[in-house]
This record gives structure tokens, C-alpha cells and sequence, in this order.
């Protein structure tokens, strides 16, 4: 073990037998480290947060809160995560985030080993929050994000809807289109007459607490609209639901979703606001998805009405989103229910432009995309049919200039593998012959 008594912070149930043998091993001496037992992950977060230095934290793999966030939070304030596994787990920890995966019999050899690893004497830890989110690997692929917002009232869910359709009539995207509904006030089982509402997006979270399911599973938590071409998350049952949505298990969801799929069109919640302008971590906690959404999203669609107070309201959302670190480059504004006539359409754009003031823009090339009053909507929605051209073809069409321009940001490039011999076929004398 590295020089010096090391301060080892754990969690598990306190009757756990390791539990008990590791506080021997401390109080005995026979382990030169400082052991400060938890019986709750309140206690645990409450202890780390108090500013107490820890070279590690030893958490018993048994305990449904010892999950992706609970490894992220002690990731995040420079402390190393053990698991101590449960017998015959398939839990893969590494993925997790751990630092490393101990047996379900701990002995003190093993547990010397993984101090020496990973931990740092109390005495020689830097004051530092070092990042330490790299250690789950990226998928191999991941498909394009387009974001939907807007303030309440101004149709974004519909314009999701007829975006998804576009989108996924798109040979390029290959049939691969998702609808992720990600708001707090779900709508679209509503609008897609959805008879079940589980599962959702409440369960894809869930299965990403203290997993990384496979593509096939996380197409299981789909709905097909086949009318439409693309498939349907569909999202909270209450708005309430939201404290169930853990960050770190959200961006691994989302992760995984876009894996799965050529493309994923999300709507979100306009409200952006975190902790650094409210000082509230509830709040940054409630708004988690779009805020997530929004950071990684290749294209940020934001749509307004076109009265006085829906322009004012999009001016207020493109100045979140930019401080939010969404350049203008990637927003692309949509005025719902506009005017028909061309001029009174120019004297949108110069109001918009106006009310921005100096402020980064939405590239003028492409947008605004102006959308008229349409009056069946609710038959269509009702009745699973599809959106007219003349509503989907200007979205579609918008949404790919900015993607196109955008490039592949998130794509991950695989590395080349190598071929093992015969895996690829062999030629035929007749194709050796005409070669």
C-alpha cells in the first residue's frame, strides 16, 4: 500500500460480515486506514459533502442505491468507488463508473490491492475535482439529436410529431427514427392514442441505473407507429415523476437511445434554469432533460407563435439556450400558426431580429420556417394519420440544412479490427479463374 493511512468511507447494510471485518482491520491496525461506516446514502452524500477528505469509498453492490449516479457523485469529488459484488452478479461496475469490482468475499489482500490502485493517502490528496467520468466506453455509434422546445401553447409537441415523420421518410435515415417524448407534461400517449403508457422513459432510466442494456432491450421499450415511420418513447406518467429521473442514468439512457437509432427527435421543456442562476439543485435536478437534451443535441428547434408574446417568449428561449452554451448556429426557429402573406411574414423576421438586438442569431440562411394555421390537427393526431406535406416538407427540409452544416459531431468512430481469416468467405476457383 502507498505511504500513509488512507480514510476510507463505506456503505452497506450493518449486518454485511465485510462490513464488520473491514472496521476490525481498521480499529486493530492491522489495515492503516481511517474506516467511517454509513448506513444510508444520505448519510454517505452528507459526509462526503462536508468537506472530510476520502481516499476511497467502499459500497456494498447489494444495496439498489449504490447505482450509475451514487458512482458519478463520488467520481465527481475525486473519491474512487469499490463495489463489493453480491455472489453470482452481472452487474458490469466497470461500465458503472467503478474504480473496481471486488469479490463478494472481501479479503484484506484484495482490498490492500485496490487501496493501492486507486486511493490516495489522506495526507497527499489534492484539492482538486478532477473529472473521473471517462471510464464507461461511448457506444460505437451514435444517431443524430434533434431537440424541440417551445413555451406552452405554441404546438411544439406537434411539431416534434410532423419532424419525426419528415424525418423518418428521409431514406438517409434509414427507418431508424425515434420520437422521444422528454417533457415534464407528457403528451404524446394522448396524441398517439397510446393504450399502454408503460413503458416509458421513466423504465429506460431505470434500466440504466445499475446496467447498460443491449440495443434489442432498449427497442423493446419502443412503440412502432407504423403510419408515421418512426418509434415512440413515450414519457413520465406525472409531472411529479421527474425525482425519479436520476442525471447520470438519464445521459446514459439518452446515450444509449441515439445507439439505437439513426435519429432521435426530443421534446423538451423550455425552462433551462439550473443551479447556477437559482442556486437550487431541485431545480437543476427537475430540468435535467432538456438541459441535457439542449447541451447535446446537433439541432435545437425552437418554436414560437407569431403574437407579440410568443415572439417575446422566443427571443427570452434563444437567450437561454445560447447561455446555455447552444450556439447560434445550431438553433433554428419556427413560427407555429403564422400569417400567410409574405409581407407580413418579413415583418416577423425584422420584429425577431429587432427584439435580439446585437445578441448571436440563428443563421439567417435557414430559417425562420414559417408554419400556417392548420385545422384538422387534432383528426390527425386522433386518428394515427399522417401530416400533410405542405406542414412536414419545410421542417424537413430546414432541420437537414442545419444537420448537414452541423456535420457528425457525435459520431464515434470505431477502431479498425482485424479480420480473422475465412470470417469474410473464400473465392471459388470460377472467381479465382475471372479475377
Amino acid at each position: 500500500m502507498a505511504t500513509g493511512r488512507c480514510g476510507v468511507i463505506g456503505l452497506a447494510h450493518v449486518r454485511s460480515d465485510w462490513f464488520t471485518e473491514v472496521a476490525r482491520w481498521s480499529t486493530s491496525g492491522s489495515l492503516p486506514i481511517e474506516f467511517v461506516k454509513c448506513l444510508s446514502t444520505e448519510e454517505l452524500r452528507a459526509r462526503i459533502q462536508s468537506g472530510r477528505p476520502f481516499s476511497a469509498a467502499l459500497l456494498d453492490g447489494r444495496l439498489p442505491t449504490v447505482d450509475r449516479d451514487l458512482l458519478a457523485t463520488l467520481r465527481d469529488v475525486g473519491i474512487p468507488p469499490l463495489v463489493v459484488q453480491a455472489e453470482r452478479s452481472t452487474t458490469d461496475w466497470d461500465q458503472l463508473g467503478a474504480a473496481a469490482a471486488l469479490g463478494p468475499v472481501l479479503h484484506r489482500t484484495e482490498l490492500v490491492d485496490a487501496l493501492t490502485d486507486h486511493a490516495r493517502p489522506i495526507g497527499t490528496m489534492a484539492h482538486d475535482l478532477a473529472d473521473r467520468r471517462g471510464s464507461a466506453l461511448p457506444p460505437a455509434w451514435l444517431g443524430r439529436l434533434v431537440a424541440v422546445t417551445g413555451r406552452n401553447g405554441c404546438g411544439a409537441s406537434t411539431v416534434a410529431v410532423a419532424l419525426a415523420q419528415a424525418l423518418a421518410d428521409d431514406p438517409r435515415h434509414g427507418n431508424e427514427v425515434v420520437l422521444a417524448d422528454l417533457a415534464h407534461h407528457a403528451h404524446h400517449a394522448l396524441l398517439h392514442d397510446a393504450r399502454d403508457v408503460v413503458p416509458g422513459v421513466q423504465e429506460l432510466v431505470e434500466a440504466h441505473r445499475n446496467g447498460h442494456p443491449t440495443t434489442q432491450q432498449v427497442r423493446d421499450l419502443l412503440y412502432t407507429v407504423p403510419t408515421r415511420g418512426y418509434r415512440l418513447l413515450l414519457g413520465l406518467r406525472r409531472p411529479s415523476d421527474w425525482v425519479t429521473i436520476r442525471s447520470q442514468a438519464f445521459a446514459a439512457a439518452l446515450a444509449s437511445l441515439r445507439s439505437a437509432s439513426r435519429l432521435v427527435v426530443a421534446d423538451v421543456d423550455a425552462d433551462l434554469e439550473g443551479e447556477a442562476a437559482t442556486g437550487s439543485v431541485d431545480i437543476e435536478d427537475r430540468n435535467q432533460m432538456a438541459r441535457a437534451v439542449a447541451r447535446d443535441a446537433d439541432v435545437v428547434v425552437v418554436v414560437a407563435t407569431a403574437t407579440t408574446t410568443g415572439l417575446h417568449g422566443l427571443v427570452s428561449q434563444l437567450d437561454a439556450l445560447r447561455a446555455h452554451g447552444v450556439p447560434g448556429s445550431r438553433l433554428l426557429v419556427v413560427v407555429n400558426r403564422a400569417p400567410r402573406g409574405a409581407r407580413a411574414r418579413a415583418e416577423i423576421t425584422r420584429s425577431i431580429t429587432q427584439l435580439a438586438g446585437g445578441a448571436e442569431r440563428p443563421d439567417p440562411h435557414v430559417g425562420p420556417v414559417y408554419l400556417p394555421e392548420r385545422r384538422n390537427l387534432d383528426h390527425l393526431h386522433r386518428d394515427l394519420v399522417r401530416f400533410p406535406g405542405p406542414l412536414t416538407a419545410p421542417l424537413a427540409h430546414a432541420t437537414t440544412a442545419v444537420l448537414e452544416r452541423e456535420g457528425g459531431r457525435h459520431q464515434v468512430e470505431l477502431e479498425p479490427e482485424p479480420v480473422a481469416p475465412g470470417s469474410l468467405g473464400r473465392w471459388t476457383d470460377d472467381e479465382e479463374a475471372s479475377s
